[in-house]
């Protein structure tokens, strides 16, 4: 069984929730080690970051029960937690309640929905703070399984000469699972990486995806691409690992490698163009307040988070925790 995830709040409201059906009994973790994992994220913390103050704590409504002062454990019902916004300043975008601001979904939102909300709403990269409330227990549990993930930033603009211009740059954040046991997955949308994928797609700001070689296998041979497979320790592994960890959607036991990418930061100072939905005609908007010249150094555990997710979903699912 997935997990069912649910989210509520938007970016601006007093609060945030996230609720999730699926989580086992009997997982414990450290409130602490997850506080620093979500403090990775946290806005604030930085010259380079959104100025925005939030502490970022979650508050449990149910799914855990207290095992003492820093130790929660769940207890199999629906998991409930609570990020209260303290720092929110929705009056700061009622300029742009008529303009779409170019990159953003504002337009897209409004299409669909009738209306958007100008500071993002629930498309908002601060609804990734939830996402890492549930990615953070479940890298707690992977780990305690001999799972590991770690990501890093791999390639970034010059993100202090992009924000003195009022610009701002994207970037590459490369990503590995270690410990995955060989036989994780299944064919067509089973696979390994088309349930990474669509979890990694679902990060505001993420633009590609790319396991092992990726785009690079494209320019390969068949004799350069394939990865030979040897005896080592006394268990098959592969010489390289062009295949990213994952061959037919399974995986083969070798670390599970990627590369995100993410676009440039949508809300920046210089002029853009775009429409006005009542008017109907063109206009020039600057975009002020509290922004990230580039996401991908916040959005490093964010990846972490959805790939933790992914991984103990499907080894769930499999019967393999």
């Amino acid at each position: 069984m997935s997990f069912n995830i649910e989210y509520s709040g938007t970016s601006h409201s007093p609060e945030m929730k996230i609720k999730v059906a699926g989580l086992p009994k009997g997982e414990e973790f450290s409130k602490s080690e997850l506080q620093s994992f979500l403090d990775r994220r946290r806005p604030g913390t930085a010259d380079n970051v959104s100025a925005r103050n939030e502490k970022d704590e979650p508050v449990f409504i149910s799914g855990v029960t207290k095992k003492d002062d820093d130790t929660f454990v769940t207890d199999g019902n629906m998991f409930e937690a609570v990020i209260k916004n303290e720092d929110a300043k929705p009056e700061d975008y009622e300029y742009l309640k008529d303009t779409p601001r170019p990159g953003h979904s504002d337009y897209t939102a409004y299409v669909k929905y009738g209306s958007f909300e100008p500071g993002g709403g629930q498309f908002s990269g601060r609804m990734t703070a939830l996402t890492c409330i549930l990615g953070g227990i479940c890298l707690q549990a992977l780990k305690r399984r001999g799972i590991s993930i770690r990501a890093v930033v791999a390639e970034i603009g010059d993100i202090n000469a992009a924000r003195e211009k009022g610009d701002s740059v994207g970037g590459i954040i490369c990503a590995e699972a270690t410990g995955v046991p060989a036989g994780i997955g299944g064919p067509f949308d089973k696979g390994l990486e088309s349930r990474l994928s669509s979890a990694l797609f679902a990060i505001p700001a993420v633009k590609g995806v790319e396991f092992g070689a990726g785009f690079s296998a494209a320019f390969m041979t068949g004799s350069e691409s394939n990865d030979a497979f040897e005896i080592k320790n006394g268990e098959i592994r592969t010489v390289t690992n062009n295949c990213g960890g994952v061959l037919g959607g399974i995986s083969t036991g070798m670390p599970i490698t990627f590369r995100v990418a993410f676009k440039p930061t949508p809300s920046i100072g210089l002029p853009q163009q775009t429409v006005n939905l009542k008017t109907k005609t063109v206009q020039t908007i600057s975009i002020k307040g509290r922004h990230d010249p580039c996401v991908v150094p916040r959005a490093v555990p964010v990846v972490e988070a959805v790939t933790a997710i992914t991984l103990f979903e499907v080894l769930k699912e499999e019967n393999k925790l």
